[in-house]
Order: C-alpha cells, then structure tokens, then sequence
C-alpha cells in the first residue's frame, strides 16, 4: 500500500466540522475578530501584525486603492462595456495593467531600496547626513546607468503628493519607520544634486518604502498594490453600473480617429 501524498500548509485547512486558518479557528477567532487589513499581513507572513503595523499598512491600501481615471480604471470600465456579464473579467484586466507605470512602482521602489541597503557594509546610517550621502550614491549610480530612480516624478502632483508626506507621519507616529522610508527620504532631499531639477517623491514609492519596512516579503510589494486596487476597481465598477462613461470613452476614440500614412517598422538588421 502506497502513502498517501501530503500538502502542509499554514493557512487555510477544513475538516468535516472545522476551518483553521493560520493556526486559528476560522469561525470563532477570525471572523468578526480580526481585520482584512490585518489579515492580509497576517496571511502574506505568517506572523500577526502588531497594531502600529496595521494602522500603515491600512495606510498603504487606502493610499493605493483609486487615484481616477487611470488606464487601470478605464481598462477596467472598458472591459466593462465590452463584457457587461464578466465582471470578473472586467476586474482582472484592470490588475493585469498594474505594472512599471502604474501600481508597479510600488514594487520597483521597495526592490531598490531593498537592494541598496543590502549592499551597504556595515551597520546603516544612524544620521541624516549619512542617509543623504547613501542616497546620492545610489542616484548617481542609476543616472550613470541611464536607469530612472523608482518613485521619483508624478504626472499630476508635480508639486508634491500629498500622499507621501502623511504616510511618512503616520509610520514616524507608529515606530515603523525604518531604513527604507529613511533611504526614500534621502532621495528625496538629495537626487537634485544629480539630475538637475526638484522632482516628487511620489505616492507609489512610499507605500514601496513602507511595506519593505514593515518586513513584508519584498517580491510580493506589487501584490499588495493589487490588493489595493481591487478595492478600487470594484469601486470602478459600481460606479460605471451606475453612471457609465466608458461608452463615451469609447466613443471619443472610435468617432475621432485619423487615418494617415502606414509607418513600417525598420526591421532589425544593421
């Protein structure tokens, strides 16, 4: 007789009569008891968020969840349109557009600065100015790449995200800020120095910043900016069930196209 396979896991496990989640009784211990923001953590590392890690990430999610009408957003309504019966469908194409424009820079700041002060020797900077002189290292060493630093810029808040100062505040207020959001600060005081003009540390790099020192897994930065944006899109969703505009949208495009001249692509020989 053969043994039969078997799958541990930590998270979800149900038997005739029970589900156990994390260790916990799903029905008695978590419904009801246990926020989604705090699960959402919970279940990304297996370890139960104190309160102050709660209240920065929530911080996060609610940073993330809508900014307008971005392509995700109408993307979204405009599978919407096309297929008014698959909301799901309407949902995942608005995720599958999450990437190194849009709700990717989370990841893409939080990987950055996460391999900066990986490399860095020794113990980290306990001083601004050490801080800062980490920065400009690690800026000048994209710009001579010929790299974009990750979080930088902003199409529409090119004065300042109001986002990013009040995510550093609320994470100062709960002794989460760490050497991530110290490392993003820096950048911000210092990378004029490098590229020549003042740009907005932006909205997408913070939260990057402080889920990395929330000792959230790092490859997993993008995925909590979806689950963010869920939310958002639902919101989306909701509200073109009500007021459509993705036919108008649509409209705008298809009524106003211009045809002119094919281009052809160069090819690729020398």
């Amino acid at each position: 007789m053969t043994d039969q396979p078997s799958y541990p896991t930590a998270l979800g496990a149900a038997n005739r009569t029970t589900i156990t989640l994390l260790g916990q009784d799903l029905a008695r211990d978590v419904m009801g008891q246990v926020g989604f923001g705090e699960l959402a953590y919970w279940l990304a590392t297996q370890r139960r968020p104190t309160p102050g890690q709660v209240r920065v990430f929530e911080a996060v999610l609610a940073a993330l969840a809508d900014h307008g009408f971005t392509p995700t957003a109408i993307v979204t309504r405009l599978t919407y349109l096309s297929a008014p019966d698959s909301v799901q469908g309407a949902l995942a194409a608005g995720l599958l557009g999450g990437g190194s424009r849009f709700l990717g820079v989370t990841e893409d700041t939080g990987t950055f600065l996460h391999e900066v002060i990986e490399r860095h020797p020794g113990p980290l900077p306990s001083r601004e100015a050490d801080w800062d002189a980490l920065a400009l290292t690690a800026v000048r060493e994209l710009r001579e790449a010929g790299r974009f630093v990750p979080g930088l810029g902003h199409h529409v808040h090119k004065d300042g995200d109001p986002r990013t100062p009040r995510l550093m505040e609320i994470a100062a207020q709960e002794k989460q800020f760490g050497p991530h959001l110290s490392l993003f600060a820096a950048i911000g005081r210092t990378h004029p120095q490098v590229l020549g003009k003042t740009l907005p540390l932006n909205g997408a790099g913070v939260c990057g910043a402080a889920l990395a020192d929330l000792d959230l897994p790092v490859p997993l930065l993008r995925g909590f900016a979806l689950l963010a944006r869920t939310a958002g899109l639902i919101g989306q969703l909701a509200e073109e069930m009500r007021n459509p505009v993705g036919n108008d949208i649509f409209l705008s495009v298809d009524l106003n196209n211009r045809s002119v001249a094919p281009d052809p692509h160069p090819g690729n020989r020398p």
